[in-house]
């Protein structure tokens, strides 16, 4: 199933990167967060990946189409110009890099991809949340109800530590514990080719009049995630995320 991720925005919540980068390419683990996303795809067996880019689009697009040499060591002879590739990375991925304009809202981004997608079930998510989810399960569940839209939901942790009382007493401390309501939107869709007329034009997010209403019709139906999902929203986000690579991150396959 062709996988649409979206990678053109500005990401100005993390500033101290995006101002040269693209918040896609910021890394974790010496990766772009965006390789770890198609990295939990790939794992899944979903390979044919649509970018749907926008702001700082040549980065993401050299980072793709130097991957092989990027990500290998090699020898260049250089009274031929011959490269003779070492320990090349062998991925079996397919990436086509659709520029979907500068300033074009979520939804729209989706709808400029309508061609390269066609009248098929596809996948969508964010370029900037990694999660453990299982992605053979997402499917089994879409394709149990029939609707047009499934989305992930979701209980981020929380920003700040737990306290329940007794009184004055403290009863419970939890130190940033996932919430026990709170569910919200953590991408990881799966979506029908009808939902492309839900769309109106570039101006629309994604989130606001075409989900709204998929929801009217009663067409949008929810996966819970119980497991791990985070949003690399700060820099305090991108930091634990490399501590997570460091030891034994949850999205590891």
């Amino acid at each position: 199933m062709k996988v649409i991720i979206l990678a053109g925005g500005y990401g100005t919540r993390l500033s101290e990167y995006t101002g040269t980068i693209p918040k896609p390419m910021v890394t974790v683990g010496g990766r772009p967060i965006l390789w770890h996303i198609m990295r939990s795809y790939a794992h899944f067996g979903h390979k044919d990946f649509y970018l749907a880019l926008g702001y700082k689009a040549e980065l993401i697009k050299e980072y793709f189409l130097h991957y092989r040499s990027l990500n290998s060591d090699f020898t260049v002879d250089l009274s031929t110009g011959h490269i003779e590739s070492k320990q090349a990375e062998d991925l079996d991925w397919r990436v086509t890099l659709v520029n979907t304009g500068l300033d074009t809202m979520t939804g729209g981004r989706v709808k400029r991809l309508r061609s390269f997608i066609a009248n098929e079930p596809f996948m969508l998510t964010y370029g900037d949340g990694v999660s453990d989810i299982d992605i053979d399960e997402l499917l089994k569940f879409h394709k149990s109800h029939g609707k047009m839209v499934t989305l992930s939901a979701v209980r981020p942790a929380a920003r700040f530590g737990d306290l329940e009382f007794e009184g004055d007493r403290v009863s419970s401390f939890q130190e940033k514990p996932q919430l026990h309501e709170g569910w919200i939107n953590g991408g990881f869709f799966i979506i029908e080719p009808e939902f492309f007329d839900l769309i109106d034009d570039d101006s629309q997010m994604l989130e606001r009049e075409p989900l709204e209403r998929a929801v009217a019709a009663g067409e949008l139906m929810a996966y819970k995630h119980q497991g791990f999902w985070h949003c690399m929203d700060t820099k305090r986000d991108n930091e634990l995320l490399n501590a997570m690579w460091e030891k034994d991150a949850p999205w590891k396959k």
